[in-house]
């Protein structure tokens, strides 16, 4: 069986606008790229563990914040890594100026050095409109988010035909 990744994407609306809340990976690497890397809080399905779980369980790990029900599933797409990601939606709210609390790793930095650094997994968290997002998010978790219908009628995708998915009621 394929990996599996499950994430969770919160929304919100402003001034007749979805916005989606995203976040920026942390560490070095990440440090000086920005369009292209933000990704919804999203990580690995555990042996045994149910994918809405893991969904939960990785949106307070990599925010610190408690994501409160109902969720919407919007389905599994297969990344362009094989791995299938789980996605379901919610309606949130966030204080940017409150920041996230994300949890921490450890990699080798730099890279085949043999040492390593505990990094953030994310370092930063933004609300975004579509238009945004589109261009700021990581190409491999677009599968997912381009097939959604917004509270207000559904987009034409431009890597993609319209289709009809619903983030939340």
């Amino acid at each position: 069986m394929p990996l599996q990744s499950a994430g969770l994407l919160m929304c919100r609306k402003r001034e007749g606008k979805i916005q989606f809340f995203l976040i920026h990976p942390g560490g070095p690497f990440y440090v000086r790229k920005n369009e292209g890397v933000w990704s919804l809080p999203k990580g690995l399905v555990e042996k045994d563990e149910d994918p809405k779980m893991a969904a939960l369980r990785e949106f307070f790990e990599e925010t610190g914040i408690q994501p409160i029900p109902p969720f919407r599933e919007l389905g599994v797409e297969k990344m362009k890594s094989g791995k299938l990601l789980h996605v379901w939606s919610f309606i949130g709210e966030w204080d940017e100026t409150n920041g996230i609390t994300s949890n921490l790793i450890e990699i080798e930095w730099p890279p085949r050095s043999g040492k390593s650094i505990s990094i953030p997994e994310a370092d930063k968290a933004e609300w975004m409109d579509y238009e945004k997002a589109i261009v700021m998010m990581n190409t491999g978790s677009i599968n997912s988010w381009t097939k959604q219908e917004t509270f207000t009628g559904t987009y034409n995708y431009p890597r993609r035909t319209s289709r009809t998915y619903f983030l939340a009621k």
